[in-house]
């Protein structure tokens, strides 16, 4: 399943980015004034009122917000293992230099026979390190 979504990455068009820029701004200003942590939507068609989280009501926002700037996104389950190849790709490295790192143990990893699997959070927690450790660099020099 995991690669299926990472199959359908791509970039959105500037048709996209346009609508998804204008869809934003919209929830955000629908979104804006509430105040309870548990807002009660409505469904137009059926009359239906659900109590939803805020921070779920606010996610499409985050997917609207990054697809109108032109970002990648594709939904990924937290707990996905991933290959070393799609993990690779995600710093921005090489595969053969991921395994280097997996193994001498900068994030874990699972064996399933040859074959290693990083979950896709413990990647994501390295790519942040990694940029953390970047801006330091910077900061000193």
């Amino acid at each position: 399943m995991i690669m299926k979504a990472f199959g359908q990455i791509r970039k959105p068009s500037e048709l996209d980015q346009k609508i998804a820029g204008e869809s934003f701004n919209a929830l955000a200003s629908a979104i804006a004034p509430l105040n309870s942590e548990q807002p009660e939507i409505e469904i137009e068609k059926t009359g239906e009122k659900i109590k939803i989280p805020l921070s779920v009501l606010k996610f499409p926002g985050d997917i609207l917000k990054a697809m109108a700037q032109g970002k990648l996104i594709s939904p990924v389950p937290i707990a996905a293992e991933i290959t070393t190849q799609a993990a690779a790709e995600m710093p921005g490295c090489s595969r053969p230099h991921l395994v280097k790192l997996l193994e001498k143990g900068k994030t874990d990893f699972t064996k399933v026979g040859k074959h290693r699997r990083i979950k896709f959070d413990d990647i994501m927690r390295y790519r942040k390190q990694k940029k953390e450790q970047q801006k330091q660099k910077i900061l000193v020099s």
